[in-house]
């Protein structure tokens, strides 16, 4: 069946970013497509921190700006993450306006935290639970608006395009039964690739849906390989992990190996990561220790939840942790104004690289970029000449843009377990290479398509940076000890 209605934009992803980019396109109509019930299975809900913005007297836009390059290895566009940054406190202020109860100070202020990376207390927060919070307010605004659509309980299995430019979106039920959507502006708000690895903090099922529709329609991607380890997932044997917050760390949590500190807690992620990694593979047992931060389980009830559901007490007991995926800094290449390389399709959230992140993700900017993100997409639309299209962005790889024909499918539960020897927090050269040549014969399958992107694209990034890390650099490690 075709919907004739190509002057709708159709928004596929119902996390911050789909929600942001459906709700700011308002008074114009659109669709808004989501696999599930509106929200759920949202890496966006599962966010703990909060957002970052410079809202303190003694923080600026320029020192959030700072620490995230700092923090990304220095490998982030610097224009990027100016205008971010520079976007954050009116954000914050939006998503107040509408109703999210951010945590306060006894006089009223926002009360805002300190988390690895920063140099300033700068993450407005909703308890530990903020990502929730923050997405089920806006959440409830889309489904208050009369200019969306909604479409639950379907999944986008390609993009259709003319000539190369979108022309529409095919759909599949819950019930296999496909349907096209005719359409000039898609855009993809379908989340990370975090699912793609056997340890991972993310929902399973975000399984890089977004880059293997984009990439199959001819856009670029970059920096598939810079993906990021949380240092703190619970080790207690659930897939997903349960993530512990890097808010533990800033409220003074530590972590030890045999009991003994050996990392500085407060460094950007990937350094605290390859930290524990460390630990780990000598043989240790690694454990956060937030047994002396005060008031811990009122402070924190759901990473208490989390632990009491695994027999573990947040005030009493060493937490057993290890790295697990956290979140693709690449991915769907786009400019300032969210476009990619295809015309007509835009990519907005975890699936889109912006530049933002660099080699390693700034904790809280993820919700930020959300945000920034489905907004720039939607002015964009509104504001779009038909027919035109412009993007600084270089075209993609034709070697990228793998058939669908051809090959064999590849169960999941096989491409985690590759990805995981393959591209964990320590690779190599013959290990990656081996990851190519195994998936290259089954990437008809999403699943392997994308994973073989990321082993690709690690395999031709020979220097350690950020988060990829190469045991075989030529050049040398930076410590990564305390």
């Amino acid at each position: 069946m075709t919907t004739a209605r190509p002057s709708r934009p159709v928004v596929i992803g119902s996390g911050l970013a789909g929600l942001t980019a459906a709700w700011a396109l308002a008074p114009r109509e659109c669709i808004l497509v989501t696999p599930d019930r509106l929200t759920v299975g949202a890496a966006s809900l599962w966010a703990q921190g909060g957002i970052a913005a410079a809202l303190a007297e003694d923080d600026t836009p320029s020192l959030h700006a700072e620490d995230t390059l700092r923090a990304g290895a220095y490998a982030g566009d610097p224009t990027t993450i100016g205008r971010i940054t520079d976007a954050a406190p009116g954000v914050v202020h939006l998503l107040d306006e509408i109703g999210v109860p951010f945590d306060r100070t006894a006089d009223g202020l926002l009360d805002l935290a300190l988390e690895g990376g920063h140099s300033r207390h700068r993450v407005a927060h909703a308890g530990d639970h903020s990502g929730a919070t923050i997405t089920t307010t806006v959440a409830r605004a889309v489904s208050e608006a009369s200019h969306i659509e909604l479409l639950e309980g379907h999944s986008a299995v390609r993009l259709l395009t003319d000539g190369g430019a979108i022309r529409g979106v095919s759909l599949q039920d819950s019930d296999g039964v496909t349907r096209e959507i005719a359409t000039d502006a898609v855009v993809l708000a379908t989340g990370g690739m975090g699912g793609l690895f056997a340890h991972t903090t993310n929902p399973t099922t975000s399984v890089g849906q977004g880059v293997a529709l984009a990439a199959r329609a001819g856009a670029r991607t970059d920096d598939l390989h810079l993906v990021q380890f949380h240092p703190t997932a619970l080790d207690v044997g659930r897939d997903p992990m349960p993530l512990l917050t890097e808010a533990l760390r800033g409220a003074g949590a530590v972590l030890l190996a045999d009991g003994e500190r050996f990392v500085d807690e407060l460094q950007p992620r990937d350094v605290v990561a390859a930290a524990v990694w460390e630990q780990l593979t000598a043989g240790r047992e690694v454990h956060l220790d937030a047994r002396a931060v005060p008031d811990v389980r009122r402070r924190f009830p759901s990473v208490s939840h989390l632990a009491a559901e695994s027999d573990l007490d947040l005030a009493a007991d060493l937490l057993p942790v290890r790295p697990a995926v956290h979140y693709s800094m690449g991915g769907v290449t786009t400019d300032a104004r969210a476009r990619t390389t295809v015309p007509g399709l835009w990519a907005v959230g975890e699936v889109s690289r912006t530049g933002l992140h660099g080699a390693n993700r700034l904790a809280s900017n993820s919700l930020l970029e959300a945000v920034v993100t489905g907004r720039a997409a939607a002015a964009d639309i509104s504001a779009r000449v038909p027919g035109e299209w412009h993007t600084p962005t270089p075209a993609a790889d034709p070697r990228t843009a793998a058939p669908t024909t051809t090959g064999t499918l590849l169960p999941l539960a096989t491409v985690r377990t590759i990805l995981d020897e393959a591209c964990g927090v320590l690779r190599d050269g013959a290990a990656l290479q081996a990851a190519v040549d195994r998936l290259a014969a089954h990437t008809c399958g999403d699943e392997a398509y994308v994973a073989w992107l990321i082993a690709r694209s690690a395999l031709l990034h020979p220097h350690s940076i950020g988060g990829h890390r190469r045991t075989d650099d030529p050049e040398t490690h930076e410590e990564i000890s305390a």
